[in-house]
């Protein structure tokens, strides 16, 4: 039988991709293996960007880096490579890592490097659902352990 798939930030799969050069392992997602073939996947490091790299916001349609860089460029690239793969493998769920300018759902950084947060979404986490694929985030993937959740 074949397990249906799910794009997963590979930052909530332990690997240090984030721009700290750190992860965000979450456990409980491993548990997801059982029922689903996870794929691992950093928007950001797939549209060309660095490891470690400046920490970047989204400020107005354009995403910065703290030094001022435009690297809008890099997060589309990401946003649109996701989307295609997704398309392309019939995936219909993503976990995507919350408050980040690529993946964040509901909630990102408010583009002053304070720490604040704003109503909005990342990039990746936006073309995403505009594409009518399903986002999670490591908050809320625990529908998916309980099997309630269909995708449609």
């Amino acid at each position: 039988m074949n397990k249906e798939k799910i794009i997963v930030s590979s930052c909530l799969l332990g690997n240090k991709v984030r721009y700290n050069k750190e992860s965000r392992l979450e456990k409980g997602i491993l548990k997801l293996k059982k029922k689903y073939t996870l794929i691992p996947m950093c928007p950001e490091v797939i549209g060309g960007l660095s490891i470690p790299r400046d920490p970047s916001e989204i400020v107005g349609t354009r995403v910065l880096s703290i030094k001022g860089l435009d690297v809008t460029k890099e997060y589309e690239k990401g946003a649109d490579y996701l989307v295609s793969y997704a398309k392309k493998h019939n995936i219909k769920a993503c976990i995507l890592k919350s408050k980040s300018p690529a993946c964040g759902r509901d909630k990102v950084y408010d583009g002053t490097f304070t720490g604040r947060l704003i109503n909005g979404r990342g990039l990746a986490a936006k073309a995403l659902i505009d594409s009518g694929i399903k986002v999670y985030t490591e908050n809320d993937y625990s529908i998916l352990l309980e099997g309630e959740d269909k995708f449609e």
